[in-house]
């Protein structure tokens, strides 16, 4: 394949000179054996599929609406417009693995403590704006542990907390709590 991807033709007018090397490489795959000269032929048609709120669902010029898999969708939209193909993974993923893929559940910390016991700890990797700590001491009230019958600690691990951190364990290790 030639570095330079050629001439733009009609294309020029609404497609970006960055693009245009982009869909010129997409050639080398079979399926997308003279994509460019298409696009230069069918002009118009592309450039309404481009300038498209939503290509990931719109209907593709000529004979790639039926003959590109929805996985050659996802290439193609690549190509020309990178800023759609977090959606349109998302749909493909939806749709090829299912919505469990896609749509994560709320957390449940009652199912959580279902699965555990006192030889199998709960540990939480928190992300920015996540805080699990209301959820367990909830359940903690529910349980009978809370701060004030001593048998609840929270303890973030900041610097410095270490030891404070290996005392509690220690001390609920041989007498019980959170």
């Amino acid at each position: 394949m030639s570095p330079d991807p050629g001439n733009m033709g009609p294309l020029h007018e609404w497609m970006s000179d960055s693009v245009w090397p982009k869909i010129k490489a997409l050639e080398g795959l079979k399926r997308f054996t003279g994509l460019g000269d298409n696009m230069q032929s069918d002009s118009d048609d592309w450039m309404a599929f481009f300038d498209s709120e939503m290509p990931e669902t719109a209907k593709l010029p000529g004979d790639y609406q039926r003959s590109l898999t929805s996985f050659d969708r996802l290439i193609l939209l690549r190509a020309l417009r990178p800023d759609r193909v977090t959606t349109a993974l998302k749909s493909y993923i939806e749709s090829v693995m299912g919505k469990d893929y896609i749509f994560q559940k709320p957390f449940d910390m009652v199912a959580t403590f279902a699965e555990t016991s006192n030889q199998i700890p709960t540990f939480f990797v928190l992300f920015p704006g996540v805080d699990p700590t209301p959820w367990v001491e909830s359940l903690g009230r529910e349980k009978g542990i809370n701060f004030e019958a001593g048998n609840y600690k929270n303890i973030s691990m900041g610097q410095g907390q270490e030891k404070p951190a290996e005392a509690v364990i220690e001390t609920f290790a041989k007498n019980g709590g959170w």
